[in-house]
């Protein structure tokens, strides 16, 4: 290995606390020793031990048969939980752009913050993945009103209240605590238990995951051991928190200055794109905005070529094909489950409330648009504001129904994104079921019209 692309990489290690990774984090590395005042080390992927002076600069490199390591299950090293990795350390798969060699160039990452695919070929859904047929892009006038009803009782944005909540999970404590918090949401939303925004927040989302993830590996989640979370994180991809390099393509996004309250407004608009890099972010890494920027203190998110640190949520469910979903009322959560009856995902959401309920029995999915307008129709959906016209709202993340509309039988209703990702499973909706925009893309690639909706109090 050139001496020089280790020095490089030293020396990127040693300016990244400057820019967004805070000194704290040094905590849950093992591979840090300290060999004096100024010095560090780290262990590459290589098992070389790199020692770096303030400065950045290579002033020793060890050979792994001079240090051997022991390692424990899943691959896990002894010693410190390791709750985040290294700078440039990204977890295997695509959606990630993983590279072979660390000392490469940081590569760009081409995902897109919301996955939005085209419509396939008659017959093609085996090969796709989505639906090949009734799937469009956009909603049919009168589909999805009972989402947005006229004012009075029981308005979006009420406390929601589980009448079946889930048994509480005792939580990590001490200073660490939210890092811990946090690490424990990424591996459940790894295995397809997700507990919505990632926030380093114990809380009923938290709780219906872990029930769901017991229910799905036949295993109980000791989230206060961290040591036993830290093998998990190992044993599914890796650390919880990776860097990430901003790029061109982040900041140059067609972003709008507002999303606008009023419906003839939106429908001005060209796209319900994302108002700014940090909100596109949240929703890629599956974080709530806020907390993406608490980790990231004095970052530049409208730089390019700024690090920072995100969740490494790994890839989505896939190959599976859900033939029953649950929409549990008094847990707020949705359940995925397929033809054997095995849970499969599970997703918290925010279905209906007291004075616009959701519907009750059993019905089935009609349709599936992706990246669907909205057609608003006072005579037939709600009275918003003075409008009275029908009116056409574009696409996108900060629509009315987010990035998915997965229509249900019962007219009028369905299971959809949203543009506030933080309040589901918090607060009421209306009538509807909602999911992130993230949890609503992989649930819809995992339906085709014919499954049945269950929704159960």
């Amino acid at each position: 290995m050139a001496k020089t692309k280790v020095g490089a990489l030293a020396l990127l290690l040693a300016c990244l606390p400057a820019l967004a990774l805070p000194a704290a984090a040094q905590g849950y590395d093992p591979y840090y020793e300290d060999y004096g005042p100024g010095t560090e080390s780290f262990r590459d992927e290589f098992g070389n031990i790199v020692t770096v002076d303030s400065y950045g600069r290579v002033i020793a490199v060890e050979r792994p048969e001079e240090r051997p390591r022991g390692t424990r299950r899943g691959g896990a090293p002894s010693g410190p939980v390791v709750l985040e990795g290294r700078a440039g350390d990204v977890p295997p798969g695509v959606d990630y752009g993983a590279r072979s060699n660390p000392y490469d160039d940081y590569d760009t990452y081409g995902d897109g913050p919301v996955e939005s695919q085209p419509l396939p070929p008659p017959g093609a859904w085996d090969q796709a993945g989505l639906p090949d047929r009734s799937t469009t892009g956009s909603i049919a006038p009168g589909e999805g009103g009972s989402a947005y009803p006229p004012a009075g009782p029981g308005l979006e944005g009420q406390t929601m209240i589980e009448s079946n909540p889930a048994p509480k999970v005792a939580g990590p404590s001490g200073k660490n605590a939210k890092a811990e918090i946090a690490a424990l949401q990424v591996l459940l939303d790894r295995a397809g238990a997700s507990p919505g925004v990632i926030d380093g927040r114990m809380g009923g989302n938290v709780d219906k995951a872990v029930a769901a993830y017991a229910e799905m590996t036949g295993r109980a989640i000791d989230a206060t051991n961290a040591q036993s979370l830290m093998e998990e994180l190992m044993a599914t991809g890796g650390p919880a928190v990776v860097s990430y390099e901003i790029t061109n393509e982040d900041v140059g996004g067609a972003y709008v200055a507002a999303i606008p309250e009023d419906y003839a407004h939106k429908a001005m608009l060209p796209a319900m794109s994302y108002e700014r890099v940090t909100e596109m972010l949240a929703e890629r890494f599956h974080m709530d905005e806020a907390y993406l920027k608490e980790i990231n203190p004095g970052a530049d998110f409208t730089r390019p070529g700024t690090q920072i640190k995100v969740m490494a949520t790994g890839d989505n469910v896939t190959g599976v094909q859900v033939a029953k979903i649950i929409a549990d009322k008094g847990r707020e959560q949705v359940r995925a489950y397929d033809a054997s009856g095995r849970l499969v995902a599970a997703y918290p959401s925010s279905i209906g409330s007291t004075s616009t309920p959701s519907p009750s029995g059993t019905v089935e999915v009609a349709r599936i648009a992706f990246d669907p307008n909205y057609t608003y129709n006072p005579k037939v959906n709600f009275k918003q504001g003075d409008n009275d016209k029908v009116l056409t709202i574009p696409p996108g993340p900060n629509g009315p129904v987010g990035t998915i509309w997965i229509a249900l039988s019962k007219p009028t209703y369905g299971i959809h994104g949203t543009p506030e990702p933080s309040k589901i499973g918090k607060t009421n909706s209306h009538g509807c079921v909602r999911l992130t925009n993230w949890d609503a893309t992989e649930l819809a690639k995992l339906v085709k019209p014919g499954v049945t909706v269950e929704f159960v109090d």
